[in-house]
């Protein structure tokens, strides 16, 4: 452990360096820019409101803000994007960057913290327009707030710790990607982004209760609609088992990376 963080502070001006180049390629010879980062997400937003914000205000005691629902959604897919780009990206990250491994000698471990920190100015651009969001709607930031930057820190160590499990395990079976992806959907209708929880029968509601991302989701939440804390004990759990998740992540990774080179 104590050689990947050398190798990661020793390569620190090489993965801020990969994470601008990164942001800069997206968006070449694009006229809008950083604004991609946050339209799409945007735009998934607008289309549940609209379909669903009339079944689903009911559903939200306690608040009086008729537009609870964008709130509630908002909050919901600032968690899941955060995760899902995340997976997404590590999915394939040593397959795609396999000429880079061989031509170049750099901490492979490197790769996924460059996909973390992309993932990471994306989603803080998105909450940041979504505060902007919440203003124009008559909803103020509360003190609540103040428990983002933890809980966007778990979300992040959950995200790269399944991520870099999966890439590892996508560069021996390639239909881990594939399968993945379908399984990823699956997760999202699993996670109570569009739908309250209350409205799942009780006997359904207990397979929630094993999605991690439920919880996450659920933290933000309660943060950015109601400005509450979050659960702390169901937070300690999701911190226990993120940080858990990335060192066998870690393991795995070092265990694996001699023969990685040699497949791809």
């Amino acid at each position: 452990m104590k050689e990947i963080l050398a190798a990661i502070w020793g390569y620190r001006h090489f993965i801020v360096s990969s994470i601008k180049n990164d942001l800069r390629s997206r968006f070449a010879r694009s006229k809008l820019g950083a604004l991609w980062m946050v339209l799409q997400p945007l735009a998934q937003v607008a289309i549940y409101a609209l379909v669903l914000s009339r079944i689903m205000a009911a559903k939200l005691p306690g608040i009086d803000n008729r537009y609870a629902y964008v709130i509630y959604l908002m909050a919901g897919m600032i968690a899941w994007s955060l995760f899902a780009e995340v997976v997404t990206r590590s999915l394939t990250i040593f397959v795609d960057s396999g000429n880079l491994m061989k031509k170049m000698a750099f901490p492979r471990v490197c790769l996924p913290i460059i996909i973390g920190g992309s993932s990471l100015v994306n989603n803080l651009l998105l909450l940041a327009t979504a505060v902007g969001v919440f203003l124009l709607i008559g909803h103020p930031p509360t003190l609540a707030m103040l428990w983002l930057p933890l809980l966007i820190g778990i979300n992040l160590a959950f995200g790269l710790g399944l991520g870099l499990i999966l890439g590892v395990l996508n560069v021996f079976v390639r239909d881990v990607a594939q399968v993945m992806t379908v399984v990823l959907q699956l997760l999202f209708w699993l996670t109570p982004v569009v739908y309250m929880p209350t409205i799942i029968p009780d006997r359904l509601r207990v397979i929630l209760e094993f999605n991690p991302m439920m919880h996450m989701v659920v933290a933000f939440q309660n943060v950015l609609l109601y400005g509450r804390a979050p659960g702390i004990n169901g937070l300690i759990v999701l911190a226990v088992a993120s940080i858990i998740l990335l060192l066998f992540a870690l393991f795995l990774f070092r265990r694996a990376a001699p023969e990685m080179v040699d497949v791809l």
